[in-house]
This record gives C-alpha cells, sequence and structure tokens, in this order.
C-alpha cells in the first residue's frame, strides 16, 4: 500500500519544528476540532453528533457539523466533573457515559444538547478504581450494552469484574460475563460477517521493547478466558503466576508488535472508502510509552480472510521519526462514510476520508492545531 501525502497537516512544536501526519495515497485528513482535554472514546449521534469522552478532563463534549462542511460549527458541553467519564457509547437516542462505579445515561442528548438534564443512574456495579482499570463500552447486535473492565494493575490476579467483559441489559440492570482473562480492553467490535466480537488487548509492561505482543482476540465462545495474567499472547508464560491446572486459554486471532498499545477498533462499514477496505478492520495504535525507540502512533488496517487477519498495512502514521504528532485513540465512523479519530495527546479530533479519484491530486488541506 502506498503511503503519500507527507505534509498532510501541518503542526508545530514548541521549537518550531514542522511536523507532518502522514497519510496512504488517495486519502484526506483535517483536523475536525481542538481543545477537548484528553479526548477519549467517540460516539456518533443518529443526527450526526459527535460527542467526546475526556478521562483526566472529566468532561463529555458533543461536536456538531449543522451544513455538512467536515468543519464543527457549535459544540455543548453535555457533562462536566465527571469521574472520568472515557467511555461513552450512544443508542435509541441515548447517550450512555461509564463512570468509576456506576454508568449513566442521558435521554433524547440530540434534542438537548442546549440543556441536557440530569443523567439517570442505569447501572451500579461497576468496580470503581478507574485510574488503574480501563473502561470501554460499545452496544451489540443484541441490543446489550458490551462493557470491557479493565485488569487494575500492570500484572496481578484480580477479583471479577476486573478483567473481563460484561454484557448489561440497560432496560432492567440484568448482566452476563462475556469474556475473562483480558488486561486492558479499549475498543471491540462485531464482525459484519458474522456478528462475532472482536477486541484489542493491551500485553503488560517491563518485559522487554518486543515482548509481550498486544492481542487482537475475538469471542466464539462465551464465558472464555483469555489468558491474562498467567499467559501473554499465545505462549508468553508469565513468571509471576502460575496457570491453574485445569484453565483453558484462548489464543489471540493475532499479535500485534509489542507495546503498540491498541486502542479503538472498529470494522470499516462505510461506503467512502475503496472496496478493499470495506468490513475490514481499523485498529488505533495508541503507541509505546516506555520502550527505548517509539512505535505505534497509527492506524492501521488489518485485513481479513475468512475470518484470519492475512495482513496488516499502515492507513496513517502520526509518528514523525521519534516525535509523535498525536496519539490515536478512539474512533467513529461518519454518516458520510468518513473516519473520526480522537487524539489524547493534544486533545484534537481528525477526520479521515477518502478523496475521490478527481480530487487525488489537488493538495491536501492544511490545519494549524
Amino acid at each position: 500500500m502506498l503511503i503519500a501525502c507527507l505534509a498532510c497537516i501541518a503542526t508545530q512544536t514548541q521549537a518550531e519544528q514542522t511536523m507532518t501526519i502522514t497519510v496512504t495515497k488517495g486519502f484526506g485528513i483535517t483536523q475536525y476540532a481542538s481543545e477537548l482535554e484528553d479526548a477519549k472514546q467517540l460516539a456518533v449521534g443518529d443526527n450526526g453528533t459527535l460527542f467526546v469522552g475526556s478521562g483526566k478532563g472529566g468532561t463529555i463534549t458533543a461536536l456538531v457539523d449543522s451544513n455538512n462542511d467536515g468543519r464543527v460549527d457549535r459544540r455543548y458541553v453535555v457533562g462536566k466533573g465527571l469521574d472520568n467519564p472515557e467511555a461513552i457509547a450512544f443508542h435509541k437516542g441515548h447517550l450512555y457515559v461509564a463512570l468509576d462505579d456506576k454508568i449513566l445515561r442521558y435521554e433524547e442528548i440530540e434534542q438537548r444538547l442546549r440543556r441536557p438534564g440530569r443523567p439517570k443512574e442505569i447501572y451500579s456495579k461497576l468496580p470503581g478504581d478507574t485510574k488503574k482499570s480501563s473502561r470501554y463500552m460499545a452496544f451489540g447486535p443484541d441490543g446489550r450494552l458490551y462493557i470491557a473492565i479493565g485488569s487494575p494493575c500492570n500484572v496481578c490476579e484480580s477479583e471479577s469484574p476486573f478483567g473481563s467483559v460484561i454484557a448489561i441489559n440497560v432496560d432492567t440492570g440484568a448482566s452476563e460475563q462475556i469474556a475473562t482473562g483480558v488486561r486492558t480492553v479499549r475498543g471491540m467490535d462485531w464482525a459484519p460477517q458474522d456478528g462475532k466480537l472482536w477486541f484489542a488487548d493491551i500485553g503488560r509492561d517491563w518485559m522487554g521493547d518486543n515482548l509481550p505482543p498486544d492481542e487482537i482476540n475475538r469471542i466464539d465462545i462465551k464465558g472464555m478466558h483469555y489468558g491474562f495474567p498467567y499467559v501473554h499472547a499465545t505462549d508468553v508464560i508469565e513468571p509471576a503466576y502460575e496457570k491453574p491446572e485445569n484453565l483453558k486459554v484462548v489464543s489471540p486471532v493475532y499479535e500485534l508488535p509489542a507495546h503498540v498499545s491498541p486502542m479503538g477498533m472498529l470494522f470499516y462499514r462505510g461506503e467512502q472508502f475503496p472496496a478493499e477496505y470495506h468490513n475490514q478492520l481499523l485498529v488505533a495504535e495508541n503507541g509505546s510509552w516506555n520502550r527505548s525507540s517509539k512505535i505505534g502512533y497509527q492506524i492501521v488496517v488489518l485485513t481479513l480472510d475468512k475470518g484470519e487477519v492475512k495482513r496488516r498495512e499502515t492507513l496513517i502514521s502520526f509518528l514523525d521519526g521519534e516525535f509523535p504528532v498525536a496519539r490515536p485513540y478512539g474512533m467513529a465512523l461518519g454518516a458520510d462514510g468518513s473516519l473520526f479519530i480522537s487524539d489524547d495527546l493534544k486533545g484534537n479530533v481528525y477526520r479521515f476520508f477518502y478523496r475521490h479519484e478527481a480530487e487525488e491530486e489537488a493538495p491536501t488541506q492544511e490545519e494549524q492545531p
């Protein structure tokens, strides 16, 4: 896959050094919004409103492009002073927000952006400790709210529901454990072909530059164990804990390089991108933080064939040498088939789109974040 457009977006460091984002030939990228603190998970409303969760900032922001020109016209603060609201999801007109120990629902939110009103608590059994335990939420094809609850440690044996994926009936509050033995899941989606749930799991730290691989997993059978903390990736044995003798562990569908830190992931269901991308898996690699040389900081496409990953290719690189321009975190599909990408490094949201053949030779629009 040919990489082109080496000056898609110019941004300035403190030393006034120009840095660039690199995108695949035929595509373009623009800055959609800025000043969103540590922008995390994204969700798109029925009317096209883009919601942005911020962990440390404690805010939920709504972005509106009323004339569909690819630029934000209005922005609203839906919630503020919240307890780590990085995980959000939109379903049937309502916005769901995971906090430290509960899940809230902002009802009919797109009709109430100016005055969202008090949210309703719909689930109160999360284990807390979001400073160490991550959250990610998405609605499944069955209408239930799936939430990944990360392990509260680098490596440890933790009590359920830490280190698991659960599914919640948002009307009754009934929940079911879908997967266990996971470490840090901040991205998941259901395959269009067979409806199976895929998720990305970030491996433990401090085993060196190249171990253990980060993981792409698939749930074929509910309730299975995915290895943490006993086995990392396919066969990296954890020295600190011995695997229980009768524990059956599911190996990853695909191993990513160690420390790329996969976050948001989605199957591309739009029509704007060329056919080769349709129904393929896009993964946001947030990037390494303690590796001797940086890796990740990109959006990749995993090309699938009959449920197997055949190749991994870069769509967008936010790494200019050893300097990260952004750290991609969440992704969401726009109504026109473009891709929204959050950046938790500088608090931006980018819009990634395909420039049709007649436009491919035109210079890509530049922005100054």
